[in-house]
Order: C-alpha cells, then structure tokens, then sequence
C-alpha cells in the first residue's frame, strides 16, 4: 500500500492513489489532515490546473508546500488518471 510519510509520521496511506507523472495522489479521505497547514500559494499546470499547497508540520519541524492537490483537476487530468 503506498504511504506518504515523512519524520517517521504517515501522512497518508491507501491502496487507492492515483500515479501521475510519478506522483502518487491519495484519496481525501485517506489524508492525515491534523499534519498538514494550507498556505497561500498555488502553481498553474496547463493540463492539470491548479494546485494548493499545504506544509506538513510534526512537532516543530515544517516541510514547506510538501502537499499540494488540485480542487478542481482540469478535464485534462481526468483522461490522464482513467488511462494510468
């Protein structure tokens, strides 16, 4: 099952991800959200859209913008997670 970890902390685990352009993306429910700090950045992909950032904090340690997800994937993305 993949898992997100980081400082020995799982972040997020699930035999349910997605795998696009290498990167693992883990249904919502799946996240630990108590680890994680939305910030206020985004970056713009032309085919997957928007992403939002978050920092995973564990104790006093940050991982800065080490989370993102796209609230509203574009169609793009759509195609690109159905065909693996």
């Amino acid at each position: 099952m993949p898992k997100a970890m980081w400082e020995g902390t799982t972040i997020a685990a699930s035999d349910k991800c997605i795998v696009v352009e290498g990167n693992q993306y883990f249904p919502p429910e799946s996240v630990r959200m108590e680890y994680l700090e939305p910030v206020n950045r985004t970056t713009v992909c032309e085919w997957k859209g928007v992403a939002n950032y978050y920092d995973i904090v564990i104790g006093d340690r940050r991982n800065p913008g080490a989370a993102w997800y796209y609230a509203k994937p574009l169609p793009a993305m759509s195609y690109a997670t159905a065909s693996g």
